[in-house]
């Protein structure tokens, strides 16, 4: 601890952060989808509150990164919180007026949060040294353990005996959002995360975002995160729907989340140790595997130990490949590359989210005659990607490794 006091006062800070603060995403994610079903004037376009806050993390990113770099990571948070509460307010003034579109808006600020918290994991490894780096950004990714009570256990809560059938259901839950974005105001006044030194005439020039994604472990980890954090979505996405469509509660759905987000966030506490020790190809590719085995248990059945089941293993999966992307990525470019490697990661990362999003209420509500056969296309959907990362790795690690002087 000694060698790294300010980067564990940092990390306390943003484990908090992720804890309370991120705990809106949770509760948002779980009620967007079942919101947009009472709003939406077309059944397929139920999820697409949840896709617009995707985009708004897509669309954010490549600013916001940039932004960080020049005036450092306390101002672009701000922006974020600041995103967070206009977007909780947007949305709860939409639920008064029974009104999709503007609920969507809000919808899109919140995504402006959720693109700052995707570079909580980032900030962790600023003041961090090079044996620490990994540990720190599983240790705020494990403060999502706190949001994975608080979120979707709030949700259960102001749900459970509300007689209420319209969308005003989910109104309180959304000024409980706004709470939290104003807590994590006061919470980034703690930070201790200099600003990153301005280039110097002497600096060598930054590599362009294509010479970037040429260089072969930036290009896996890429791939590999976008597939992790997209495919995890697609399901999640759908999970509220599928479950309450197939006669189950909103509480249980809730639950169901709940485990899921546990199963996100509990194993990093050891994750990175296990990246220390196996190294960082090995826990990706188990992440994938995982990922995987999710979709074969989702597809075994409807029952709704199968719901917890292969949710669980979505989440652990998630965490595997995602953490172990990111720190892939830390390690392959340069202090002056970082905002424009992270921005550009997060860039690809979200829009991937976003489309997989914007499919996962099509394939569940548009790609069968009833919610079975359209939570099974939403599991089947998942094949390609995994294809796609898996071979993505074995083709990194197949590469001839550069000579050392």
């Amino acid at each position: 601890m000694t060698e790294d006091p300010r980067a564990y006062r940092n990390v306390a800070v943003l484990v908090a952060a992720q804890a309370f603060l991120g705990s809106q995403i949770t509760m948002i994610f779980v009620i967007g989808g079942l919101a947009g079903t009472i709003l939406s004037p077309y059944a397929c376009l139920v999820t697409l509150p949840i896709s617009l806050i995707v985009f708004g993390s897509m669309t954010t990113a490549p600013w916001l990164s940039p932004l960080m770099q020049r005036a450092g990571r306390r101002t672009g948070f701000l922006i974020g919180a600041a995103g967070g509460l206009v977007g909780s307010a947007i949305s709860a003034y939409a639920l008064t007026i029974d009104n999709f579109w503007i609920f969507l808006v809000g919808s899109y600020f919140t995504g402006i949060y959720m693109s700052s918290q995707g570079f909580f994991r980032f900030a962790a490894t600023d003041t961090a040294s090079d044996a620490f780096k990994p540990k720190a950004i599983s240790y705020v990714m494990a403060g999502g353990l706190i949001s994975a009570l608080i979120g979707p256990q709030i949700v259960g809560y102001m749900t459970a005996d509300n007689p209420d059938a319209t969308a005003m259901r989910y109104f309180d839950i959304y000024m409980v959002a706004m709470g939290l974005n104003v807590l994590g105001m006061l919470l980034f006044f703690l930070l201790d995360i200099p600003k990153p030194p301005a280039p110097s005439a002497d600096d060598k020039p930054m590599r362009s975002k294509r010479a970037l994604l040429s260089e072969p472990r930036i290009l896996v980890a890429v791939i590999c995160g976008a597939v992790s954090y997209a495919l995890m979505n697609l399901v999640m996405t759908s999970t509220p729907l599928a479950v309450v469509a197939c006669g189950y509660t909103e509480p249980d759905a809730a639950n169901v989340v709940t485990a899921h987000v546990l199963a996100m966030f509990a194993p990093s506490f050891f994750t990175g140790h296990l990246i220390a020790r196996f190294g960082v190809e090995r826990i990706t590719g188990l992440g994938l595997i995982i990922l995987a085995l999710a979709g074969v248990v989702a597809l075994s059945g409807v029952a709704l130990g199968q719901f917890f089941g292969a949710l669980v293993l979505l989440g652990l999966g998630w965490n595997f490949g995602f953490i172990g992307a990111t720190t892939m990525l830390t390690t392959a470019h340069g202090a002056e590359e970082r905002g424009r490697v992270q921005g550009m990661n997060d860039l690809i990362v979200f829009g991937s989210v976003t489309f997989a999003s914007l499919a996962s209420g099509g394939l569940m509500n548009c790609a069968g005659g009833d919610a079975v056969q359209g939570w099974a296309a939403v599991n089947l959907a998942m094949v390609p990607f995994l294809v796609l990362a898996g071979g993505s790795l074995i083709w990194l690690a197949l590469k001839p490794k550069p000579a050392t002087a």
